[in-house]
Parts: C-alpha cells; sequence; structure tokens
C-alpha cells in the first residue's frame, strides 16, 4: 500500500525528534499523528477513539519530557497508540494488536518508554506514586513522573486509594487527568459529573504561586506553614467558584480544567508547572474521537469499530449470511425476556452495558439496570446488598476483570451464601486484547471458594436454560462463564427448560478413553473425535461435565468404572481448574487411571485471534486431535 507523505511524522523516530519540530508546527505533528491513526485502524482494528481524543496531550508529554528517563505511566492503554508511534514503533504499527506484533497496551517487555504494563483501569497513580517516591529515596530530583488517567478510569477504586496515598506521602508525582467523559460506554455517577461542574480560577492559581514565592524568599514558608497556606486557599478558592475541589481538599495541587487538543498551550502549562514541588494534578477536557466525525457523534460505537473506510466513515460487515450470534447477545436478550417475566432481576455490570449487552435489558428497563462504572468490587457487594434484600442480581463482570473483586466474592457473597448470580463474560483466550484480558484464571480461582456453584454452558440453549434456572429460586452464590465471540447455534432462541444442578451430559459413549470437558471445549472435542474415528475403529467417549463445582460425581464414577483412560479439556488453566478438580476426585477414591489434562498452559498467553492462539496451544480441533492419538498409543 503506497505510503502518505507527511512533513514531520516519518521523521520522527523518539521523542528527541519531536523536540526539533518549532513549536508552532506541533499542531501539523498532531494532525499527521491522528490521521496515521485513523489510516492504521481502519485496517488493522484497534481502540480508535480514546486514542484521537489523546493525540495533542501525548504530542505535549513527549515535547515537554525527557522520557524514557522521565517516566510516563498511562492508565488502561486505550490512549497510548499515539504514545507508540512517537517512541519508535511507528514502522511496526500496522502489527499493532497481531499474533507476535506490538502490544495494544503499553509493556514494559517491548520498549523501555512503555513506563508500566497496563490492561486493567485505575492503576496509573498507584504505579506512578510507587515510581515517584522511589525516585526520592534514590536522591533522582530531576526524575519527572506522569501518571495519565483517563477513560472513566477515575470511577475506579483504586484511583481513589492512590490518590489518598498521594496527598499524605511526600512525592513529586504529576497526574494527568484526561477527562472526556467517556469509559466504553458514557461514563455515570457522582464523579463524572463533579468533573463536569469543575471550575477554577487561572488568576488565582498564579496568584497563590507567586505568594508562596515570595513567602519562602521571606523565610516565612515552613511545611507547617504551606499546608495552613494551601487550607486557606482551598477555602477561598471554594467560596470564589462555589465548588469545593476533591484534589485541593486532598492537598494536592490543582490546575485546569484546560482545552485537552490546544497543543501550544499544553506544552506551555506543563512546562510552567512540571518542576513544582509536591503532587499535582493538570485537568485536562478532551474529546472521544477528536478529529474524526463518525468517531466524534457515536463514541461508544467508535471505541473499537473494527474495519472501516476512513473517508467514508462506514464501518465494514462480514457476508450477509445466516450465523450463530455472540454469547454476549444470547445473554443480553435472554436476560431481557427473564426480567420481563420476573420483577426482582437487576442487571449489574462494571462500565460495559454494550460491551455484555446489558443496554439491551436497558433500553427497554432503565430503571433495573445499574452501569457502577469501572469499579469491579463495588459491582458484586452492591449486587450482595441486593440479594441480601431479596432481589436476583444478575451482575455481569468480564473474567479477566472479576479477578479485581475477589475479595468481595469470597467475603460479601461466598460466605453469606447470598443470591447473587455471577456472569463471567470473556472466559478463556479472548484475543487481540492479550495477556491483560484473557479469561484464563477465573474456573481456578473461583473453584477453591466456599459455597460458590461454577457452572460453564458449551452452547447458546444451555446458557439460556442456566439463566432460567438460578432466576426461579435461591440457588446461593452462582458463577455462569461463557466466551467472547459467537456461538454454535442459528436457531438459538429455545424454549428454556431448568437444569439439574451439578448434573452432567454423556454426549457419546465410547471405549477405553473419555474425554471429559467443560463449557464450549466440547465441541472441539466433538470435532476432533468425529475426525478421528472416520479412519479408525476407536470409539471414544464424550462426557460435558457442564458444572466445575459441584462435580458430577455420579458421572465420574461411571466414567472411572468404564473407561482406562481420561483426558479432561478446558478453556481455563490447566493448573488448579477443571482438570485439577477431577483428579482429586480420582486421587481420592483411589482410582489410578492414565490422566491427561488440556487446558491453558502455566504462563501468559499474548495477543493473536483466538483461532491462533487456540492453536498454538493446542486447544482447537487440530491440537485436540493430535493429543488424543498421541494418549491413545
Amino acid at each position: 500500500m503506497e505510503r502518505k507523505e507527511y512533513q514531520y511524522l516519518y521523521k520522527i523516530d523518539s521523542p528527541d525528534d519531536l523536540k526539533q519540530v518549532p513549536r508552532n508546527d506541533l499542531a501539523v505533528v498532531c494532525n499527521e499523528l491522528r490521521d496515521f491513526i485513523i489510516e492504521e485502524v481502519s485496517r488493522n482494528p484497534g481502540h480508535l477513539g480514546s486514542n484521537l481524543g489523546s493525540v495533542e496531550l501525548t504530542v505535549a508529554l513527549h515535547y515537554v519530557f525527557n522520557t524514557p528517563y522521565d517516566r510516563i505511566v498511562w492508565d488502561v492503554g486505550h490512549q497510548a497508540y499515539g504514545h507508540k508511534i512517537l517512541t519508535g514503533r511507528r514502522d511496526q504499527f500496522h502489527t499493532n494488536r497481531k499474533m507476535g506484533g506490538i502490544c495494544g497496551f503499553p509493556s514494559i517487555f517491548e520498549s523501555e518508554y512503555d513506563a508500566f504494563g497496563v490492561g486493567h483501569a485505575s492503576t496509573s497513580i498507584s504505579a506512578a506514586l510507587g515510581m515517584s517516591i522511589a525516585s526520592l529515596i534514590k536522591k533522582e530530583d530531576n526524575r519527572r513522573i506522569v501518571a495519565v488517567i483517563g477513560d472513566g478510569s477515575m470511577t475506579g477504586g483504586l484511583a481513589f486509594e492512590g490518590l489518598n496515598n498521594t496527598s499524605m506521602d511526600k512525592n513529586d508525582l504529576l497526574i494527568i487527568l484526561n477527562d472526556n467523559q467517556m469509559a466504553i460506554d458514557p461514563v455515570h455517577g457522582g464523579i463524572t459529573q463533579y468533573l463536569v461542574d469543575m471550575t477554577m480560577s487561572p488568576a488565582y492559581n498564579k496568584f497563590r504561586y507567586t505568594t508562596y514565592k515570595v513567602l519562602r524568599r521571606m523565610g516565612l514558608m515552613s511545611d507547617n506553614a504551606k499546608k495552613k497556606v494551601q487550607q486557606l486557599g482551598n477555602a477561598l478558592k471554594a467560596t470564589l467558584t462555589r465548588q469545593s475541589n476533591i484534589f485541593e481538599g486532598l492537598n494536592i495541587r490543582y490546575f485546569g480544567p484546560v482545552d485537552g487538543h490546544d497543543v501550544e498551550n499544553l506544552v506551555k502549562v506543563l512546562e510552567q508547572i512540571k518542576d513544582f514541588k509536591g503532587p499535582k494534578v493538570l485537568h485536562c477536557i478532551t474529546t472521544k474521537g477528536k478529529g474524526y466525525t463518525p468517531a466524534e457523534n457515536a463514541a461508544t460505537e467508535w471505541h473499537a469499530p473494527g474495519h472501516f473506510d476512513p473517508a467514508s466513515g462506514t464501518r465494514k460487515k462480514g457476508p450477509d449470511v445466516p450465523s450463530a450470534p455472540l454469547f454476549q447477545n444470547v445473554f443480553g436478550e435472554t436476560l431481557l425476556e427473564l426480567a420481563r417475566q420476573n420483577d426482582k432481576i437487576i442487571g449489574i455490570t462494571p462500565a460495559m452495558p454494550s460491551g455484555c449487552s446489558m443496554n439491551i435489558m436497558q433500553r427497554e428497563i432503565p430503571e433495573r439496570v445499574y452501569d457502577v462504572g469501572i469499579a469491579e468490587a463495588h459491582s458484586v457487594t452492591f449486587s450482595a446488598g441486593l440479594a441480601k434484600e431479596g432481589m436476583v442480581p444478575f451482575c455481569n463482570v468480564y473474567s479477566s476483570f472479576m479477578q479485581r473483586a475477589y475479595d468481595s466474592v469470597i467475603h460479601d457473597v461466598a460466605l453469606q451464601k447470598l443470591n447473587v448470580i455471577m456472569c463471567l463474560d470473556r472466559a478463556g483466550l479472548v484475543g487481540s486484547d492479550g495477556a491483560t484480558h484473557h479469561g484464563a484464571f477465573d474456573l481456578a480461582y473461583m473453584r477453591c471458594i466456599p459455597n460458590l456453584t461454577i457452572a460453564a454452558p458449551r452452547n447458546e440453549h444451555e446458557l439460556r436454560n442456566l439463566m432460567y434456572t438460578v432466576q426461579k429460586k435461591n440457588y446461593g452464590p452462582f458463577v455462569i462463564r461463557y466466551p467472547r465471540g459467537k456461538g454454535f447455534l442459528i436457531d438459538w432462541r429455545n424454549e428454556m427448560q431448568e437444569v439439574e444442578i451439578g448434573k452432567g451430559e454423556c454426549l457419546k459413549q465410547g471405549e477405553k478413553l473419555a474425554v471429559l470437558t467443560v463449557g464450549v471445549m466440547a465441541n472441539a472435542a466433538l470435532d476432533a473425535i468425529k475426525v478421528i474415528e472416520e479412519d479408525s475403529p476407536v470409539r471414544i467417549g464424550l462426557y460435558d461435565m457442564k458444572f466445575v463445582k459441584p462435580l458430577d460425581q455420579n458421572m465420574l464414577t461411571e466414567v472411572a468404572e468404564s473407561y482406562t483412560h481420561i483426558l479432561t479439556i478446558e478453556d481455563g488453566t490447566v493448573n488448579g481448574g477443571f482438570g485439577s478438580a477431577v483428579l482429586e476426585f480420582l486421587a481420592e477414591k483411589g482410582y489410578q487411571h492414565k490422566v491427561r489434562r488440556m487446558g491453558i498452559p502455566d504462563r501468559f498467553i499474548e495477543h493473536g485471534t483466538p483461532e491462533e492462539l487456540y492453536a498454538e496451544i493446542g486447544l482447537d480441533k487440530v491440537g485436540i486431535t493430535r493429543s488424543i492419538l498421541d494418549f491413545l498409543k
């Protein structure tokens, strides 16, 4: 493909090159960078809207600060494409999120400019504070630390924990609040409205800083006196602006709001405040999708739009042929269907109403759907409170993100045996988002918790049947996990039926070898068995266990008495998951079978398409076929 001509962008291979650009031409660099991102993401899908909104901020930061010596910690990583392009990865950017290519998020293993690895939200302040304090301890007085937080991340509890610690300990951290009032969907809650309403007086800030310098020169500004002046100033400012300031209430110096798309002014402001001592916040107002009209007008749809035509803004779709629905859409449609019948059903999601398709219920019954923002632990404990008072909460959290709510699952739900239905979307390998987003660990980390029931449907009918079953009566804490992407059934809207808790299903009788699966792995296993049996007299048994906890012990006993070889297959970590549970059962009952476990290996899996990744670890039809034949030798 013919390469576009740019005045500056192809000459910038590092921030040092960027610094050679005249300040009054930085807007040209921003336009070129934005155009480059649009062109690349149109061909190679990724996160678009957030990265377009952070272009000017990215250019200003690398223009002013001495990276990589100075540290810039990006929150989530949805904002960091421009950062990657300006720090030596422009010519590799076409490999972004592809198997073997660069990661879609900052990674300390990829570049010295990526100061901290990210992928989950609300971590930047805490990580950057640690770096700031480390620099002070090592007496690196000239090293500056910047945390860039936004894209909804300020609603996360960890961000507030970091702010609290920042206010207590000596540090010179600069926090950039990239405020676009969005995560994937519009951000809800008091903190968002607070940021929207916040105002400041530039003259007041300049006056206060000038006064501070004068008093310092006069020897009248001790640390104790400084705190008193800050408190007086905060009170004066609150009176003048008729609004208190949460940051200055924590004794964190506040600047802003400023226009996050005025790159020359951003450079000026950053140069003015970068050497101020003590913690400080620069509040930048940005627009998600800035500079590309389709993305500005429909920020949620253009968060990660897939392939599109950059000239027309038309999103490209596959061929219009009948296909199975996305698992998330089956969840969303089924939840609405059940909620119409059961007025106790409540939907809860931490900032993922469109991602998990809870927006389907939200559109029709908005008063019974709660988007609590990026706050996974809160979503679980909030659900526990609803359940305690007799409601039936369906709390939908991505498998990887549920790791952030683990304590809430144990203490607030399981310990109290509360009827919270936790639906874990994106279980298994999710693809191009990579290691931070794969749902590899939920079977292992949930299985050890008392009072929990854990189920994994193999297809859309099973998902609907499970959802129908758990809302009919109180089964206590219940986990339903299912993968990202399309299911298997075009005709997916079945007449829902109750299922027996803890009961598996024999899909196929066999001899010698029994394959035990949980969840969607039953489908790949069945395909592999068909291939083997077409060319061999061997007959292989296949059992969909459906439940990891409780295990169907009657079925396991039947398998142990009828077969000599047992193969377990799961799309979760092989250590501690479903296969381990089967091994524990066999050992406790005194069986001595040949057992082999298949699952996600004991390493972090990087990015690629799900098909590529499952093939790489041997969990596709070809890999399972190979493993079965090898096991039968």
